[in-house]
């Protein structure tokens, strides 16, 4: 995407991550409209995609062929991607209430949330699953196929609804039954007396199929209940089902019936201009919609063909232009799998089979993806030519980092304290050096400070708020304190006045949330507009005994580590484009996870600090130094964030990497990984302390539903590192 230096003014807010919204992304981020911000909201980092999902079910497609990765299309598109589910929608205020966010503001807002297959029947909730939302299904279904894989579930299916996609799904799990060893018991129940929303020769077609694949079919059924195994049937036999799909029509998500939309039958009612009846800044397009002027069947083929014209008419929306017409057509193709690598394709009652048909659905599918998956990696400017001396070195190829990859080399900041801190007097028991300032209560007793700020490293402030102040609590928390208080330090970029408020209540509320949590009060602070956002805390603590430093550790002592390293890695992986969104979405919410608890049980430690920029390597060298010891990494049990280690061996890597990897040498028979220097922000506690001591704390963290790694031990010698 490309930046721009004018101010933020409007708000443009997508809800959901289907097909329509997912083009929209794209061609947004090739042509941004300046002055809009853009925020997506979806329950999930990826998105399904309607047209792989049989085939993924079938065992044709890996999970990574069939999702769409909206975490790396709200980065190409200069987006924040919330993730949480929508619950409802104020039109006289403009807001969109987000479970577990709250109230996100919108001047332009669009709704492509798909439909669910959930039924009104009784033991759905409890036992069986509906064919959508698909994340949801699919999710199910793999964990299904293991436990029928590994013989802890029979390989009996029901699937309710005899439609096309019913159908369709029941013969493609059928399919990966057999493919894993197994003889399939698949049913499909249908109320009708035949196979629905089909042409005659395209229903033969998928029942001889479904024959081959041994798929039963139970028409003229109406199912009273499910239990958890068995469908129950109205006048005739249970059907065995260790798992139940629901897959019988479209049914609207029922958020939207609480709030003051105009519906039909459930779904939003919108006119020729995709927007939504009576109201000219909402827009809904997708399965969710009912366009009044021409309607449609509920088919992913609409949505796409949409996606140009909703493009379009947001623009014109937030710029005051004109809005055009979305024309769908009247007939559309069909392409059904049927389970194996065939299908059946119909178009105005006519039908055709076979593995060729396949074959030219598998290439518009991957086409589609490919579209979506096919997005630039963000480059470093390109530089001026001539520039000063020492300009190219210093870029090393790559772009600043956020987070604590922007961090400076420890080097430069040692040297420069060693010049120019002076003594320590008076109430002050230790300055520069350690994770806080030591200052003796007169009272008696302890009190820590310490300050931080995080270069924007997501579009998403909340977010950004989060992991800030749980970064900046870190240095409270390695020393045993109890957090007090705290001032906010704000940069945002340049906005609107009306945009300024919206983005600081945001702010405000996730700095109280994660604070109070924490025991803090925020007792004031200062904002700014500048060139990008930055957010800081600075923050005390109170202990009544000496707080924990990085010099009290002791020989024999071994390292605990509270937290994955890695975080440096998936950040500058996700400014450049290159990390999957699953793996940038875990990450986002570990360094969002406050460590108050840890924190508590690692209280006695002889030593503890927070890995943060300097990274494992060079928070170790800190405990050494202080502690005149040595240490033995152990490097087969440090643990790595998901997704890590395989960026790190494709050369992604933190601009601050070098540096640490200088300032904090590691001996090694051989290669160092890198990751043991990635700057980490909001890392874990590393705490030094018995052996003993560290095997109870690991129990105590364990049984809270926390972890605690041993990775190595200190030995008396001069301060060094080697990995063993």
């Amino acid at each position: 995407m490309v930046q721009s230096d004018l101010p933020l003014t409007r708000d443009l807010v997508l809800v959901g991550g289907g097909h329509a919204h997912a083009l929209v992304l794209r061609k947004w981020g090739m042509d941004p409209l300046p002055g809009a911000r853009l925020t997506v909201i979806n329950p999930g980092p990826t998105a399904p995609y309607t047209g792989m999902l049989p085939g993924h079910i079938a065992g044709h497609y890996g999970r990574d062929e069939l999702e769409i990765d909206l975490m790396r299309l709200c980065r190409h598109a200069g987006a924040r991607l919330i993730l949480g589910a929508v619950t409802g929608i104020d039109r006289a205020a403009r807001e969109i209430t987000v479970e577990g966010h709250g109230a996100v503001a919108y001047d332009v807002a669009s709704i492509d949330i798909g439909i669910t297959a959930k039924m009104d029947l009784p033991g759905f909730a409890q036992y069986a699953v509906g064919a959508k939302p698909l994340d949801v299904y699919a999710a199910r279904w793999r964990e299904f196929l293991a436990a029928v894989k590994a013989g802890e579930q029979p390989p009996e299916v029901a699937v309710i609804g005899g439609g096309v996609a019913g159908c369709e799904l029941a013969m493609a799990m059928a399919f990966a039954l057999r493919q894993a060893g197994v003889q399939p018991a698949v049913t499909v129940v249908e109320h009708g007396p035949q196979l629905s929303g089909m042409a005659p020769r395209t229903e033969a077609m998928l029942r001889r199929q479904m024959a081959k694949l041994g798929v039963a079919l139970a028409l003229d059924a109406t199912v009273t209940r499910i239990t958890d195994r068995q469908v129950i049937l109205a006048g005739g036999p249970p059907i065995p089902a260790a798992l139940c799909v629901g897959a019988a029509g479209a049914v609207p998500h029922g958020w939207l019936a609480q709030t003051d939309l105009p519906l039909h039958e459930g779904f939003i009612r919108v006119g020729a201009d995709l927007g939504v009846v009576d109201d000219a800044a909402l827009f809904a397009v997708g399965d969710c919609a009912h366009m009044e002027a021409t309607p449609r069947p509920k088919a992913g083929v609409f949505a796409v063909r949409a996606a140009p014209v909703l493009h379009d008419n947001l623009r014109a929306a937030l710029s005051g232009g004109a809005r055009r017409a979305f024309k769908p057509q009247k007939h559309y193709l069909k392409l059904v799998s049927l389970g194996g690598k065939s299908a059946v394709a119909e178009r105005n009652g006519l039908a055709l089979g076979g593995a060729l048909l396949w074959q030219w659905k598998d290439r518009i599918d991957r086409k589609f993806m490919d579209q979506l998956d096919d997005l630039p990696e963000m480059k470093g400017k390109a530089l001026s030519v001539p520039t000063a001396s020492g300009v190219e070195e210093a870029l090393a190829g790559k772009p600043l980092c956020g987070g604590c990859g922007a961090k400076v080399g420890g080097a430069v900041l040692g040297d420069l304290l060693a010049k120019v801190q002076g003594p320590i007097s008076g109430d002050v028991v230790t300055g520069a050096g350690d994770d806080a300032a030591v200052l003796r209560q007169p009272g008696g007793g302890f009190q820590v400070m310490s300050t931080d700020h995080l270069r924007g490293f997501i579009e998403d402030p909340a977010l950004m708020t989060r992991i800030a102040a749980v970064h900046a609590l870190g240095d409270v928390w390695a020393m045993g304190a109890k957090p007090q208080v705290a001032l906010s330090s704000i940069i945002m970029p340049r906005m609107s006045p009306a945009l300024q408020a919206r983005t600081l209540r945001e702010i405000a509320g996730a700095a109280q949330d994660v604070m109070a949590a924490a025991g803090a009060q925020i007792v004031g602070g200062h904002t700014t507009m500048g060139a990008e956002l930055t957010i800081g805390f600075t923050v005390t603590g109170t202990r009544a005994e000496m707080p924990i430093g990085v010099g009290g550790a002791q020989p024999g002592d071994v390292l605990m580590l509270t937290r994955p390293i890695g975080s440096g890695v998936i950040l500058a992986g996700h400014m450049a484009g290159s990390a999957p969104g699953r793996v940038v979405a875990k990450a986002l919410g570990l360094m969002a996870t406050p460590q108050a608890r840890e924190a508590a049980i690692l209280g006695a430690a002889h030593a503890m600090t927070d890995v943060t920029g300097f990274g494992l390597a060079g928070h170790v060298q800190a405990i050494c130094r202080a502690s005149g010891l040595a240490a033995e990494l152990w490097g087969a049990a440090v643990p790595l964030y998901p997704g890590a280690q395989a960026l790190s061996d494709r050369g992604v890597a933190s601009s601050l990497l070098s540096v640490n990897q200088a300032d904090a040498p590691v001996e090694a028979a051989g290669p160092v990984n890198p990751l043991f220097h990635d700057p980490q922000t909001a890392g874990g506690l590393l705490a030094a302390l018995p052996k003993g001591a560290a095997e109870a704390a690991q129990a105590r963290l364990e049984a809270a539903g926390l972890t605690g790694h041993i990775i190595g031990r200190l030995e008396a010698g001069a301060p060094s590192m080697r990995l063993r």
